[in-house]
């Protein structure tokens, strides 16, 4: 009897959770869930790009914004920071592309100053976008110090056919429009433009012009595209005449 007292004593002394491990939590929040704590790094990182892309728009670094815009979106559908980036992410992105497409028209032209037999020549050049590569055909602004200002095409291998005068039949944005030109007798795979002040009148403003023209390899018929939009009249120099001595 008196041993068995003792046994109960000292089990009333021992740490609880030495005699209940299930009931003697201390009063504290239970731990997280896998799912909870995936939950809150998602909403931190959401929060943290939508401050980067903050960042981005102040700045007016629209590239950048657009692709963390996009990621924001894609990653984090439901978020708060998603619907905060949707009301301005359209417009960043339409301001991009037009912003794109009009540094990539600017890109296809070529302005050059140069020495050229008999004086200097100011010339801006563009390739054809179809064809493209190997095939395409230069169309070529030229003013010279000597010859004066001319406007040409410029190919490879044997050139185009055209006897005497011909007719270019073309488009510009979509008109159809007819194009005087002549070979040089000089047999230059180029084909001249006979009213170079007409077509730089056509030119301005215009965003794409096509040219219908016959290679003299087999007299293949051929439509030639300029994307033309970039032309940037500035840049295509203006030359003085040379002084008489």
């Amino acid at each position: 009897m008196i041993r068995l007292t003792i046994f109960r004593l000292a089990l009333a002394t021992l740490p609880c959770g030495l005699v209940m491990l299930a009931g003697c939590s201390g009063g504290g929040a239970p731990a997280p869930s896998a799912e909870q704590q995936q939950a809150t790094a998602k909403a931190q990182a959401a929060a943290t790009n939508l401050d980067t892309y903050r960042q981005l728009v102040r700045i007016g670094n629209d590239q950048m914004a657009v692709s963390m815009g996009q990621d924001i979106v894609r990653r984090f559908p439901q978020s708060a920071a998603a619907a905060e980036v949707q009301k301005t992410l359209p417009d960043i992105e339409k301001r991009y592309r037009e912003t794109s497409e009009k540094n990539r028209l600017a890109g296809l032209w070529l302005y050059q100053v140069s020495p050229m037999q008999g004086g200097t020549q100011s010339t801006a050049t563009i390739q054809s976008s179809k064809p493209g590569g190997n095939d395409s055909v230069r169309l070529i602004l030229r003013r010279h110090t000597d010859w004066g200002q001319s406007v040409f095409l410029f190919g490879s291998g044997a050139g185009f056919v055209c006897r005497g005068n011909c007719t270019i039949k073309a488009t510009v944005d979509g008109k159809p429009v007819g194009i005087k030109a002549f070979a040089p007798p000089s047999g230059e795979p180029a084909l001249m433009i006979r009213d170079d002040k007409q077509f730089l009148t056509l030119l301005h403003g215009a965003t794409k012009i096509t040219m219908d023209v016959s290679l003299a390899d087999g007299e293949k018929k051929e439509t030639l595209l300029y994307e033309v939009g970039g032309f940037d009249p500035a840049k295509w120099q203006k030359l003085d005449k040379p002084k008489k001595k």
